[in-house]
């Protein structure tokens, strides 16, 4: 049966963190709070902070849990202070800014090829942003958005896939997910019986199936037609 529908995460997907969101952007925000963050050491201080993260995989929103997510990363790139996490709130705080991210250059051009060939578009996202506020600044145009700060589910919990077939008005086994998270978005949509792709950009997971290495790839592992 053709994909009569594409729901697509946001972060890591679509859009990407600019600098204010990166190792500098850290470095220069704990300075506001009296902290030394070593740009240095964030990369490892990220992946501690996911390694605890996947530990507690609690599925109702709470913005605590990312701020909590923040200082740990705060806190590994050294800073110990006692406003580590009032540093932490300001960044996440930043998160909600829609001119902190940049769209991937697929983005654009693959939503595009997907509504010249009707498809229905929806937005799904554990993120705190107001989503249809972000849809607009970039321009994005999708039939529905849905994020965890609103739904009160984060992904990989069925409702919030279910919320956002239900405006698009189709059923799981009409609808592909699309995301970068292996847990979050290819499980979790396929436990609904969704088709789902892992985007894949770094290549961190070759032994998937259905695995997308740009957004590029995705009409044509949908088998969709070819423009021309």
């Amino acid at each position: 049966m053709p994909i009569r529908a594409v729901l697509l995460d946001v972060d890591f997907t679509l859009a990407r963190p600019g600098p204010e969101l990166g190792p500098e952007g850290y470095r220069r925000r704990g300075e506001q709070f009296g902290l030394e963050l070593d740009s240095g050491r964030y990369e490892d201080a990220r992946a501690a902070a996911v390694t605890a993260l996947e530990r507690h995989p609690e599925l109702e929103h709470d913005e605590e849990i990312w701020v909590a997510f923040t200082e740990r990363i705060v806190r590994g790139m050294g800073g110990e202070g006692e406003r580590a996490r009032e540093c932490a709130a300001a960044i996440e705080r930043a998160w909600e800014e829609h001119g902190n991210f940049d769209l991937y250059e697929d983005a654009l051009p693959v939503l595009e090829e997907l509504r010249r060939l009707d498809l229905k578009l929806a937005l799904v996202s554990n993120g705190v942003r107001d989503l249809e506020a972000f849809v607009a600044h970039h321009g994005l145009d999708v039939d529905a958005a849905v994020c965890s700060r609103d739904h009160g589910w984060v992904k990989p919990h069925e409702t919030i896939f279910r919320a956002a077939l239900e405006r698009l008005g189709v059923e799981p086994a009409d609808a592909a997910m699309v995301g970068d998270s292996l847990e979050d978005d290819v499980e979790g949509a396929r436990a609904l019986g969704m088709r789902a792709f892992l985007v894949d950009r770094e290549n961190r997971y070759p032994e998937v199936e259905e695995r997308l290495p740009d957004l590029y790839a995705l009409p044509a592992a949908l088998g969709l037609p070819r423009p021309g």
